[in-house]
C-alpha cells in the first residue's frame, strides 16, 4: 500500500497501537475477498474475514472497535465496523457493555454520515442497541432527528426503513411515545406514499401510539388525506388490512376508557377523527365481514360492534 493511503495505515498504527489496527486488517481484509456481510440481528457476529468469525465481540474487542469507529474517517471501515457492533448488539448482554463504554453516543454520531449506507447502518446498529430499555434513555435524545431524517429523505430508502424501525422500537412502551406527538400527520403521509414494505412499517408505529390512551387525541387531529380510506378495501394486501383494522380498534377502545376525552375536543374536517368516524369508513369495515381470509373476517366481526 503506497502512497497518501499507505501514510494513512501508518498514521492509524501509531494512534491506535497493535490492537486497533488489528482490527483495521480484519475489516478491510473481511471487504476485499468477499463482502460475507451478515443480517442485522444475526446469531454470529460480522463476517470480518473471507473465513468464519463467529464468536461474539468480548468487551475489550468492543472498545477497540469503539475507538477505532470514532477515530477513522475511512467510509469502509466505518461502514463494517458499525455493521460488527450492530450484530454484536443482538446479544443483550453486549447491549449494557456498549453502552457502558459509552458506545451509543458513537454510534448516533454517524446517523448525521453524508454517506448514506453509513446512515443505514448506525440506525440498524441503533435498532438492536433499542431492544435494551436503558439504553433508550441515551437513544431518545436522538428521535427528533431520526424523525427529520425518515420525513424530509428519500421515500421507501433504507435510512427511511432503518429509522422508522428506530421509532417503533422507542415506542413499544409509553416512555418516549410524547415526542412523536409533532410527527403523526407526516407519519400518515408516509403511510399513504409509501410502498408495502413502508406501510407496514409505519403501520407497526402507529399501532404502537394506538395503543395508549395518552396519545389518542393527538391521532385523532392527524389531518389524513380521504385516500387513507381505501386502505380498508378488501384487496388491501392481510398484513397492512390487519392492522389498519387492528389502528381502527386501538383508537375505538381508548375513547372508550373511563374519563378519557371526557371533555369532547374540537376536531377539524379532514382530521383522522373525521375519517374514522364517517359513513364510508363503516361501509368498507362492514364490507370486509365477507372477505376470503378467516383471521381478516375474525377481526372485523370483533369491530362491527364497535362501528
Amino acid at each position: 500500500m503506497g502512497g497518501p493511503r499507505g501514510a494513512g495505515w501508518v498514521a492509524a498504527g501509531l494512534l491506535l497501537g497493535a490492537g486497533a489496527c488489528y482490527c483495521i486488517y480484519r475489516l478491510t481484509r473481511g471487504r476485499r475477498r468477499g463482502d460475507r456481510e451478515l443480517g442485522i440481528r444475526s446469531s454470529k457476529s460480522a463476517d470480518l474475514t473471507d473465513g468464519s468469525y463467529d464468536d461474539v465481540l468480548n468487551a475489550e474487542q468492543l472498545q477497540k472497535l469503539l475507538y477505532l469507529l470514532e477515530s477513522t474517517e475511512d467510509p469502509v471501515i466505518i461502514e463494517r465496523a458499525l455493521i460488527t457492533l450492530g450484530n454484536n448488539a443482538a446479544f443483550s448482554v453486549n447491549q449494557a457493555i456498549i453502552r457502558e463504554l459509552g458506545g451509543i453516543p458513537i454510534v448516533a454520531n454517524k446517523i448525521n454520515h453524508s454517506n448514506q449506507s453509513i446512515k443505514e447502518k448506525a440506525l440498524n446498529a441503533l435498532n438492536n442497541l433499542s431492544v435494551n430499555v436503558e439504553n433508550q434513555i441515551k437513544i431518545k435524545i436522538y428521535i427528533s432527528q431520526v424523525c427529520e431524517d425518515v420525513f424530509s429523505g428519500p421515500l421507501n430508502s433504507a435510512v427511511q426503513l432503518a429509522g422508522l424501525t428506530l421509532l417503533t422500537n422507542m415506542t413499544v412502551t409509553n416512555d418516549h411515545q410524547h415526542m412523536l406527538h409533532s410527527y403523526i400527520t407526516d407519519l400518515f403521509q408516509v403511510l399513504l406514499t409509501g410502498n408495502g414494505n413502508t406501510k407496514v412499517q409505519v403501520l407497526k408505529l402507529l399501532l404502537n401510539l394506538s395503543e395508549n390512551p395518552a396519545m389518542t387525541e393527538g391521532l385523532l387531529r392527524a389531518q389524513v388525506d380521504s385516500s387513507f380510506l381505501s386502505l380498508y378495501d378488501s384487496h388491501v394486501a392481510k398484513e397492512i388490512l390487519l392492522r389498519v383494522l387492528t389502528l381502527f380498534q386501538n383508537i375505538k377502545n381508548c375513547l372508550k376508557i373511563e374519563g378519557h376525552l371526557a371533555v369532547q375536543p374540537t376536531f377539524t374536517e379532514g382530521s383522522l377523527f373525521f375519517l374514522l368516524h364517517g359513513e364510508e369508513c363503516a361501509q368498507k369495515i362492514r364490507a370486509l365481514v365477507d372477505h376470503h381470509d378467516a383471521e381478516v373476517k375474525e377481526k372485523v366481526v370483533t369491530i362491527i360492534p364497535k362501528i
